[in-house]
């Protein structure tokens, strides 16, 4: 007799669930039916991709990063690997920082937020000379005591110092959460940088062995793949190939969820859903088990009547709006050399944009050659009022920046902008044990799966691994 298991949302973590669930049915003795229940128009969630006469714009994510591996491993099971495309020129071109209204390259060696090339760091205007020697002292820096959870802001600051906090850390990962690091848990984003001081005493010490293991490993195993890889035709490609393996009737667009209940009789789940706006509530599905990638607010909303400590747990964790500005030049509007994959914001220097991709230097294919493709991503926790705008009005404060900064003389001569409401979970300190008490919580509920971006990792290889988890946690607990 076949499981029913029910899918709810249809982004990576939804569709990658589904996804392992049915290869999991086809290699198994354990026979599975799938339906995975997306209340929008289409699959994917944040990840989208649009072709507009000669441009391909990424609205979304534009690439995944293979050091976590599973997003590599579901493009080869799917057939993708000839697809996978590298950044161009990478071992050429720089990242830039905004410095006092100019962009400056990042010096070479960073880690993240840890220098490990001494010279960059001395050459480099970025940093004053006390600055540069506050940095140099972090080896003799003490280990922090306690195990206690730590804000990034307050772990860079204090190994680091005060610059390197504004003008390296913040722009780059707290643009990569959308967040304020005065509140983003180091232990729930970079746990390695904590693990560094731990076992090393010393952030600058560490990277630098993580990034002779790195060469080492690579010179050692020829790795094909760069930090970073797109797909050919974009993103969305990897949405349609899993769409195109779950086969027919297992995707059901335009359908909302409800709440959740158990009927412990029946020993079955009821799903109430509502078909093409319709109430939620106007019908019901059922099924053995259940996998919910909804962001945590929404499942919270769904989970509210089964367990409210549960309930009350997810709606705790904090969500950002962001949104995506897709710009187009003529090349030779653009008096900047563009020889780098982009450019990073501090705060601190006031401009409207978090961060810019030069999408068309960057992936080859995005723009003619006599078109320059720029990706800007504006809001976040540090600017929410910016979303507050008409797009017109984003975008025209999004060419201002981008005019002063590139030397831009022209009119874009194409605008896209892509919003993303609650888009973003903000993993602030205190994270990772809510996230072991929603765990606690679940016990109780076997057949019950929560996954996505909401808990442990917000990259499209974060969320693979979630969803897949999910599945493979699904079946076990059938078996």
């Amino acid at each position: 007799m076949s499981k029913h298991v029910i899918v709810i949302g249809g982004g990576i973590s939804g569709l990658a669930a589904a996804h392992r669930l049915t290869e999991l049915s086809r290699t198994g003795s354990l026979e599975l039916r799938v339906t995975l229940l997306e209340a929008s128009d289409r699959l994917g969630g944040v990840i989208a991709t649009e072709r507009t006469d000669d441009l391909l714009l990424e609205l979304g994510p534009d690439s995944y990063i293979t050091d976590k591996p599973a997003a590599l491993r579901l493009c080869e099971r799917l057939g993708l690997t000839d697809r996978l495309i590298a950044p161009q020129h990478a071992t050429g071109l720089k990242l830039y920082t905004v410095h006092r209204g100019r962009l400056e390259p990042l010096p070479e060696g960073f880690l993240l937020m840890a220098p490990t090339r001494v010279g960059s760091v001395l050459r480099s205007p970025l940093f004053s000379w006390a600055g540069k020697l506050r940095m140099g002292l972090e080896p003799l820096i003490p280990r922090r005591s306690g195990d206690g959870d730590e804000s990034l802001a307050s772990f860079v600051r204090r190994r680091l110092g005060r610059e390197v906090l504004e003008r390296v850390a913040q722009p780059l990962i707290g643009g990569i959460y959308a967040s304020d690091p005065e509140h983003l848990s180091l232990a729930a984003t970079m746990p390695r940088f904590p693990e560094m001081e731990r076992n090393q005493g010393s952030v600058i010490l560490g990277s630098r062995q993580a990034q002779k293991r790195r060469a080492q490993s690579t010179s050692e195993t020829g790795a094909r793949w760069s930090l970073f890889v797109s797909i050919d035709g974009g993103m969305e490609v990897l949405v349609q190939s899993i769409e195109e393996t779950l086969g027919p009737g297992v995707v059901r667009l335009g359908e909302a969820v409800g709440e959740l209940s158990w009927d412990a009789d029946a020993d079955r789940w009821r799903v109430a859903t509502g078909r093409n706006g319709s109430d939620p509530g106007s019908d019901e599905l059922e099924a053995d088990a259940v996998i919910c990638t909804l962001p945590a607010s929404a499942a919270a909303n769904a989970l509210k009547t089964l367990d409210s400590e549960l309930a009350n747990e997810l709606k705790a964790i904090p969500f950002s709006s962001t949104a995506t500005v897709n710009l187009a030049y003529r090349r030779s509007d653009i008096a900047h050399p563009l020889d780098g994959y982009g450019f990073v914001v501090p705060h601190v220097e006031g401009r409207k944009i978090m961060a810019c991709t030069f999408s068309s230097v960057k992936y080859p294919d995005r723009a003619p050659e006599d078109i320059t493709l720029l990706r800007c991503f504006v809001g976040g926790t540090l600017q929410p009022h910016l979303l507050d705008q008409p797009d017109e009005s984003m975008e025209a404060q999004v060419h201002d920046d981008l005019t002063a900064l590139l030397g831009i003389s022209g009119e874009p001569i194409l605008r896209r902008t892509t919003r993303y409401p609650d888009c973003m979970p903000q993993y602030n300190v205190g994270h990772l044990a809510r996230v072991e008490r929603i765990d606690s919580e679940l016990k109780h509920f076997p057949t019950l799966v929560l996954a996505g971006k909401s808990y442990r990792g917000v990259g499209i290889a974060d969320c693979i691994t979630s969803g897949e988890t999910a599945a493979e946690t699904i079946v076990e607990n059938f078996c």
